[in-house]
């Protein structure tokens, strides 16, 4: 949304400071100013000219912590990250048109001369302030804010709920998965006043990160999709810790107008409707659930068909859904977006309907072709849950072979090498005719499925994957690749399609 820049400092609590000849002074424009002019730029003044004379008085375009990818009239936030400081950056972002660049104060004695030269908003930390103003934009927004979390599939289910709220409304989603506390203080500042929902993904990888980001987004209603064993590193107790930082969410929400969406076929989920106050929506394949899947069945390549029953304001609804997502862990993620869609007044086949229209995202279960071959592209992210899943989706795809292709699980702490090994023994077992570990612990993975009599092998990393891929994979093959984001399992697929283009 765009702000005044004078609007952007009260609301982060910063003081702007302009350029002078002899240095930086506070500056700030007249309330007679305000009302004097419209937003933007002074009577015949360039916006260049107006910065100098008022720059109080600017409107902000958006808003960015990237001074690579920085548009001209955005607001930079200088913030700073394990590798890297925002305030060596403020000349670069200032140079590609940003209107001004929010520092620490204990930084503005440190800055370049360039940096020094452009307008500056000064705070006390420039992340702080990048959460104070995207809470405070959430606040004068009058939309419904929908937080979606989960250990596996929480992208794939943002995008199911936009999809179906999309139909009959105006809908901001997060982008990608910009989920942690820099990306969805960006996604809040997308927020525009047209916009009646909004559907905010929300990621952690410890305690306590979900409770914050709620305090910014401050939810009207949770999706919650399951509980896994992602960054189980960071939980001592393992499983239960991480069910209880999920539930983070559902305990930000209004008990009186708060509502819940739970996948009921997740114990640990369908448990969070005990603790919460206020209405919870159960979704899955059981009798307890609002909105429920029957007659499900797997189609392969072609994806998922089932029947969708659905009880909303005491009437019964029932449709067809066809999906175009392998695996049947996609059922409970297309309820739960049918059950907001329910909610919002969109009616189950509408709501089906869109969700027949979508197609799996980059890297997210997408299928690539090379040589005959055909390739299930999961590589943005994996663990345990969802790599059992996919591997009985691929054992779906009608082929020659099938082949999956698992990259290192990061962050399961010390159960790490038991976790791998039942993946690698589940592939063996489903009758997979290779099985390729790559990289640090999926060598277990690798272990595990030889002792089973599997064909498999252990790679050090994706360009390993890749260069075996292209000696090996032949016309009718089905092949998974899915690892963590840290394995970068996509640069495998990159050097196929190098190959395919010289060729």
């Amino acid at each position: 949304m765009k702000l005044p820049l004078q609007i952007c400092v009260e609301w982060m609590g910063g003081t702007l400071l302009v350029p002078e000849a002899g240095g930086l002074s506070a500056a700030t424009a007249s309330p007679e100013q305000e009302q004097e002019q419209e937003p933007g730029l002074l009577a015949g003044a360039s916006s260049d000219t107006m910065l100098l004379q008022q720059p109080a008085l600017l409107v902000i375009a958006g808003y960015s912590i990237d001074s690579r990818t920085v548009q001209r009239d955005e607001l930079f936030f200088a913030v700073s990250g394990e590798r890297f400081d925002g305030h060596a950056f403020v000349a670069d972002a200032m140079e590609r048109g940003a209107a001004a660049a929010v520092v620490a104060q204990d930084h503005v004695a440190l800055l370049s001369d360039e940096a020094r030269r452009a307008v500056l908003v000064v705070v006390d930390d420039p992340l702080l302030a990048l959460q104070r103003l995207a809470a405070a934009m959430r606040r004068h927004w009058g939309g419904t804010l929908i937080g979606v979390t989960g250990s596996a599939g929480k992208t794939t289910t943002k995008e199911m709920v936009a999809e179906v709220l999309g139909a009959k409304y105006k809908v901001l989603r997060s982008a990608g998965n910009l989920n942690n506390h820099f990306g969805l203080p960006l996604q809040l500042l997308r927020l525009e006043q047209d916009h009646q929902y909004a559907v905010i993904e929300m990621g952690m990888s410890a305690a306590g990160e979900i409770a914050l980001l709620a305090r910014l987004a401050a939810p009207d209603w949770a999706v919650v999709c399951n509980v896994g064993m992602a960054h189980a590193q960071n939980f001592a107790d393992g499983i239960e810790g991480i069910a209880l930082a999920k539930r983070e969410l559902v305990d930000a929400l209004q008990p009186e107008t708060g509502v819940a969406f739970l996948n009921g076929d997740d114990t640990r989920v369908a448990h969070f409707a005990a603790s919460f106050a206020g209405r919870s929506v159960l979704v899955g394949r059981g009798p307890e659930a609002e909105v429920r899947a029957a007659a499900v069945h797997e189609l392969g390549a072609s994806g998922l068909d089932m029947e969708v029953e659905a009880v909303h304001a005491g009437l019964p609804q029932k449709t067809q859904l066809r999906l175009q997502f392998l695996g049947g862990h996609n059922v409970g993620n297309a309820l739960l977006a049918l059950a907001v869609g329910l909610e919002a007044g969109v009616p189950l086949a509408d709501g089906a309907a869109a969700l027949a229209r979508m197609a799996p995202g980059e890297k997210r279960g997408e299928t690539v072709w090379f040589a005959g071959a055909r390739i299930i592209n999961d590589s943005y992210n994996s663990n345990p849950a969802a790599l059992h899943a996919m591997i009985a989706a691929l054992m779906q795809v009608p082929a020659e072979r099938h082949i999956v292709v698992a990259g290192e699980m990061l962050e399961l702490g010390p159960d790490t090498g038991a976790l791998h090994a039942a993946c690698g023994a589940a592939a063996a077992e489903a009758g997979a005719a290779w099985v390729i570990g790559v990289q640090g612990a999926a060598l277990a993975l690798a272990e595990a499925a030889a002792l089973r009599g599997t064909p498999a092998l252990f790679l050090q990393n994706a360009d390993e994957a890749g260069a075996w891929m292209r000696r090996e994979l032949r016309p009718g093959d089905a092949v998974l690749l899915k690892g963590s984001r840290g394995v970068r399992l996509e640069r495998a697929l990159l050097l196929l399609q190098a190959e395919r283009r010289e060729g």
